[in-house]
C-alpha cells in the first residue's frame, strides 16, 4: 500500500537518511519542528513500515559473512506457505521477495565463504515446497540500498496519484 508523505515527514526522512543516529532533539532543532511532532511522526513512520528496522544497518561482512548471493527458487504453489515458513528459519536469508518470471522467489543470502554458501543453498533446496534453485554470487555492490533520491524528487508528496482507498497521509 502506497503512503503519502507530507513535507514534515519528508524532511524527517531526509535528515535520518543523512544522519541515521540523529536524536529526536537534534531533528527537532535542525528541522524547526516541535519535539512532540518529530517523536509522533517517527512513531508513525516506524509503525507503518515506512522506516526500515534499524538492524538492517548492520553490514553482514562485519559479522563474518563476506559472501553474498541471490538465490532464486521455484516453489510448488500448494506448498508456498510452508516454504516461506521454512525459509524464515534460515538465518542467512536476509530477505525474500516474490517475483514474476521463470522462478517464484528471490532470496538475498549471506555466507562465510563459498563452501558455506553451498550449505545455505542446499538448506534452501531442502525447504518444503522448493523444487529448484539457482544461485548468483554478488561480486561487488555498485549502488548500495538508497532512498533519499526518491524523497528529493518530490514524488512522495501529496502530488502522487493515489487510489482513494490506498495510503494515508503521514
Amino acid at each position: 500500500m502506497a503512503k503519502r508523505l507530507d513535507g514534515a515527514s519528508q524532511k524527517i526522512l531526509l535528515a535520518l537518511d543523512a544522519q541515521p543516529r540523529a536524536t529526536v532533539g537534534w531533528l527537532s532543532e535542525r528541522l524547526r519542528l516541535a519535539r512532540g511532532t518529530v517523536q509522533a511522526r517517527m512513531s508513525l513512520l516506524f509503525g507503518d513500515g515506512v522506516l526500515r528496522p534499524t538492524s538492517t544497518l548492520v553490514r553482514p561482512e562485519s559479522l563474518g559473512y563476506a559472501t553474498r548471493a541471490f538465490i532464486t527458487a521455484e516453489v510448488s504453489q500448494s506448498e508456498f506457505e510452508r516454504a516461506m515458513r521454512a525459509l524464515e528459519t534460515i538465518p542467512e536469508v536476509l530477505e525474500c521477495h516474490a517475483i514474476s518470471g521463470e522462478t517464484d522467489l528471490i532470496c538475498h543470502v549471506v555466507a562465510v565463504d563459498a563452501d558455506d554458501l553451498y550449505r545455505v543453498g542446499q538448506q534452501i533446496l531442502r525447504c518444503a515446497g522448493i523444487r529448484r534453485t539457482s544461485t548468483s554470487l554478488i561480486l561487488r555492490e555498485l549502488i548500495p540500498y538508497r532512498a533519499a533520491q526518491l524523497l528529493q524528487t518530490g514524488r512522495s508528496s501529496s502530488s502522487v496519484p493515489q487510489n482513494e482507498h490506498e495510503g494515508k497521509r503521514l
